[in-house]
């Protein structure tokens, strides 16, 4: 299976690109892979991950991916680290109920021990 987090036209599975991660097997190195497995996390349902990579301060109570919702697409706009610090601008693209819409985010991430969380995003 192609890993959602990827174009159509990219071939990289699953299983090489955010499994790992989503299995705890290899947390992601950078902030751009941890948007993107976040990403695959909503497109596949997977709330336990979307809470364990969102930084307590900021997470909410319920993670659950809206029921229901169809994630067709990710594009990534720009990536920038510094240091502990990054950030993520994103778009990605998602049906609920025969509606699409779009999602354009710069979202904040920080590292902590070796490890990037996500924190919040700005909305355009």
């Amino acid at each position: 299976m192609r890993c959602p987090c990827r174009k159509k036209s990219e071939t990289e599975a699953y299983a090489d690109c955010c499994q790992p991660a989503h299995d705890g097997a290899r947390p992601a190195e950078t902030a751009e892979a941890l948007m993107r497995s976040r990403y695959a996390a909503f497109a596949l349902g997977k709330a336990a991950y979307i809470a364990a990579t969102w930084h307590p301060s900021t997470r909410p109570s319920d993670t659950h991916p809206p029921l229901g919702q169809e994630w067709l697409g990710l594009r990534i706009v720009a990536a920038r680290e510094d240091g502990d610090d990054a950030t993520v601008e994103f778009v990605a693209r998602s049906r609920t109920g025969g509606r699409s819409d779009a999602l354009h985010e710069r979202s904040r991430f920080v590292r902590e021990n070796g490890r990037w969380f996500y924190i919040d995003g700005i909305l355009d």
